[in-house]
Formats: structure tokens, C-alpha cells, sequence
């Protein structure tokens, strides 16, 4: 069965994965931004961007990892844009203009329901409106054996943690505080859930872990 990952997602110092205040305005709320300063230079990310070569190395690496294998994507309501409650019209189609950098499927939770909207470049957004359970069979059947890369926001990956249904994370850890928002693993006993550290690996920018559900022992 394919698996649902979290790669590349950038968290503070003090564990925030995004800033108080999220609005159209500060979409990763106030210092958000700071927590990317890791990935936005990569080769990957300027390459999404359709911009310059980028830098390569470990950060780039981890980057293109989150891209490998994915056939399917998984976003929180939040993670889509800034409208709460119902959707007002059909004017709001995510942060990234005509083409989305997905290419892919993605399934947003959300409480309200709205008509698929087909992008440029391969992206339709589907709106899931019976839970996380739903969205994740219904990214599976479109991944077609491909894994379903699970992009946020902290909500969204808190509840797929609590469920146990994360098969593997990439935390990218900034050197930066933030104090406040949205704090991705307050209250959450990841051991108890199932998860072991399984690889570190320290850069200029960001400390990044993977943490993976654990599997049998050989001599267990």
C-alpha cells in the first residue's frame, strides 16, 4: 500500500509551524516565512518556481526527496487559502496562481462543500467534506500505488498523527523563534503513537529529522 508522508515540512526553534495572525496578507502568519529560508534557494524549489538553477546539497536534497513517488497530495482548508466558514463564490483557487506547483491530484478538508477545480499543469483540487479517513482513500485510489504526500497545515497532520496514519515525516527545524501560532507537537506522544527517529541530518539552515512508524525487529 502506498504510503502517506510529510516532507519538507519547516517548523521554529520553539516547535510553531506557522506565526500567529494567518491572513491573506501573512499566509504562514507573522514570521512564518523564516521558518522556509532553508528550501526557498534550493534547486527544487527555484525549479517549481520556474525560476534560477538554485543551490544543491543536503537541503536540496531533502528538498527533491518530497517530490519523489508522489502521486496524490493531501491539504488542510487552511493550507488552501484564507476563506473560513463557506465559500463565498468560486473566485478563491489557492495561493498559487494558474499553476499550481502539485501536478497532481489534491485533496483539501474542509467542512464545506465546492465543485473540483482543474488547474493548469495537471493540479485538480477536490474538496473532502467526510473527514480525513475519506480524503486519504480518495488520494490513494488517484496515487495509483504512488504515495500521497500529506502538506499541511499543523491541524491537518495533527489529526492524521493522532489517527496513526502518517507512515513517515520530514521536520525541517529553523534556528528561528516565533513564540507563537500554530504548534505542531504539543500534547502529541509520538512514541506512544508508534514513531522512532530513523535519520538527522544537520545543515546551515535547518535540522532535519525523519521520524517513521515502527517496524517489526528481526529478533523481536
Amino acid at each position: 500500500m502506498s504510503k502517506l508522508r510529510v516532507n519538507c515540512f519547516s517548523l521554529s526553534l520553539d516547535g510553531f509551524g506557522a506565526g500567529a495572525g494567518q491572513d491573506a496578507d501573512n499566509p504562514l502568519g507573522v514570521g512564518g516565512m523564516a521558518l522556509h529560508q532553508w528550501i526557498v534557494p534550493t534547486r527544487t524549489f527555484q525549479k517549481a518556481l520556474g525560476e534560477g538553477e538554485g543551490t544543491t546539497g543536503p537541503d536540496d536534497d531533502f528538498a527533491a526527496r518530497g517530490f519523489e513517488n508522489i502521486g496524490a497530495w493531501i491539504l488542510g482548508r487552511n493550507m488552501f487559502g484564507p476563506v473560513r466558514g463557506g465559500w463565498p463564490d468560486d473566485s478563491w483557487k489557492g495561493w498559487w496562481g494558474k499553476n499550481p506547483p502539485y501536478h497532481k491530484d489534491v485533496f483539501v478538508l474542509t467542512h464545506h462543500a465546492r465543485k473540483p477545480i482543474e488547474m493548469e499543469g495537471g493540479t485538480t483540487f477536490h474538496f473532502v467534506t467526510d473527514g480525513i479517513h475519506s480524503a486519504l482513500n480518495k488520494a490513494r485510489a488517484s496515487a495509483k500505488g504512488q504515495d500521497v504526500r500529506l502538506g499541511g497545515g499543523v491541524n491537518a497532520i495533527r489529526q492524521y498523527l493522532e489517527a496513526g496514519l502518517v507512515d513517515e515525516m520530514h521536520l525541517a527545524v529553523s534556528p528561528d523563534l516565533l513564540g507563537a501560532g500554530e504548534h505542531l507537537l504539543g500534547g502529541l506522544n509520538l512514541p506512544a503513537l508508534g514513531y522512532e527517529r530513523t535519520e538527522y541530518v544537520n545543515t546551515l539552515s535547518a535540522a532535519h529529522y525523519i521520524l517513521a512508524k515502527k517496524r517489526a525487529r528481526p529478533w523481536s
